[in-house]
């Protein structure tokens, strides 16, 4: 703005995505300064067709794809557990050598066109207690399809474990993996208390920096950002598969567990069976 002094009417022309920092806010409430906006489509006629392709197609509909491609500024969601500006700066490209790897599924009730997705996350955590963002597989699927894929990123992440929930597919969840492969190690968690409750440990270490995405994941991101301290699946009409997942990989790498918790209950139960075992 110092700049800006000579001349009878001086002006300056700011070009950028609209990311919600201070000076855009600042810039767009000012009544002086003129607002055009344009989205990536309209300027197709000059954009590599190959890029129309591959990027438009992957996060048109996205949150990022909305302020990338669409130029809508957009806000964290209000008593949302994440914010876009800590994943943001905890983001990285390299990836340390990992102690522990999994596979957390969140399997989905029924495989209608309006069923929910099932959420397959692969996450790892390395040796100083830091955990990776490595893959996110989720999608619709039938049983035997996210069972292919959840096994496919098994092998392909060299993971230790594959762990699921339980709670709505009971032992089909298992039986539907070991149809697949047989001798995947599995265990199984139960959600003891509410899905706020189970993500908040997650969603904290987040703020202490501890957990990292391995490169962009927009859907996965868009869900965690959405994702409220009041949420509730009726009212917002869709269940956060992709953040349960998520939420059980990390529980598995990361969390300590807590008398109570699903995962607690789970270990305390097969701990038992053993013990009896002659």
């Amino acid at each position: 703005m110092f700049g800006l002094r000579l001349g009878v009417d001086p002006r300056a022309i700011v070009t950028t995505t609209p990311r919600p920092i201070k000076l855009i806010r600042a810039l767009l409430a000012d009544p002086k300064v003129a607002v055009t906006r344009g989205s990536t489509m309209e300027n197709r006629a000059n954009l590599a067709p190959a890029f129309l392709d591959q990027i438009v197609r992957r996060y048109q509909g996205t949150r990022l794809g909305r302020q990338e491609l669409d130029a809508e500024l957009l806000d964290d969601m209000p008593g949302g557990l994440w914010q876009r500006g800590i994943i943001e700066a905890t983001r990285t490209s390299a990836l340390p050598e990992l102690v522990r790897v999994v596979v957390a599924i969140d399997p989905a009730v029924s495989t209608s066109e309006d069923a929910d997705e099932t959420g397959i996350i692969a996450a790892g955590r390395d040796a100083h207690g830091h955990g990776y963002v490595l893959a996110d597989a989720s999608g619709r699927y039938a049983p035997a399809e996210w069972a292919r894929i959840a096994i496919s990123a098994y092998a392909a992440h060299q993971a230790d474990r594959i762990v699921a929930e339980i709670n709505n597919g009971g032992d089909m969840v298992e039986a539907t993996l070991r149809m697949v492969d047989p001798n995947v190690p599995f265990s199984a968690v139960r959600a003891a208390r509410g899905k706020v409750a189970r993500a908040e440990p997650v969603a904290a270490l987040y703020e202490q920096g501890r957990i990292h995405h391995l490169g962009a994941f927009p859907q996965l991101e868009d869900q965690m950002c959405s994702f409220t301290s009041d949420f509730d699946r009726t009212t917002s009409g869709y269940s956060p598969d992709r953040v349960d997942a998520l939420v059980w990989a990390f529980t598995e790498l990361l969390v300590e567990p807590r008398a109570g918790d699903g995962i607690f209950e789970t270990y305390r139960q097969l701990a038992a069976k053993e013990n009896k075992a002659p």
